[in-house]
């Protein structure tokens, strides 16, 4: 079960989550890092991912961020954007998100 969440109501969904995983991809390989994120201004900055993460957002800025549930059957929320790199960190610009509860 997916509900479509709002991307101007993302920061307040964003303070129901704790740390997630910044979703980026390179010639087919998906790499998942742990991650603080920060909205900011409409945006989402993701600060110091790792050098590997910055480089597949320079190759490619299509980006996933997952916020895994922190209690039981909750939901997950799922953010996608274009993502940029400013220096060490990733700006993500949301396209689109949802909550997802898998269906049992």
């Amino acid at each position: 079960m997916s509900i479509p969440v709002e991307v101007a109501d993302l920061e307040q969904r964003l303070a129901e989550f704790g740390r997630g995983y910044l979703l980026t991809s390179r010639d087919g390989t998906v790499k998942a890092v742990s991650v603080r994120a920060v909205p900011d201004d409409g945006t989402v900055l993701v600060p110091a991912p790792g050098r590997g993460s910055v480089a597949n957002v320079g190759l490619n800025p299509t980006v996933t961020l997952l916020f895994p549930p922190e209690h039981g059957d909750a939901m997950t929320l799922l953010v996608d954007g274009t993502a940029t790199a400013e220096g060490e960190d990733v700006r993500v610009t949301p396209t689109g998100a949802v909550l997802h509860r898998p269906v049992a």
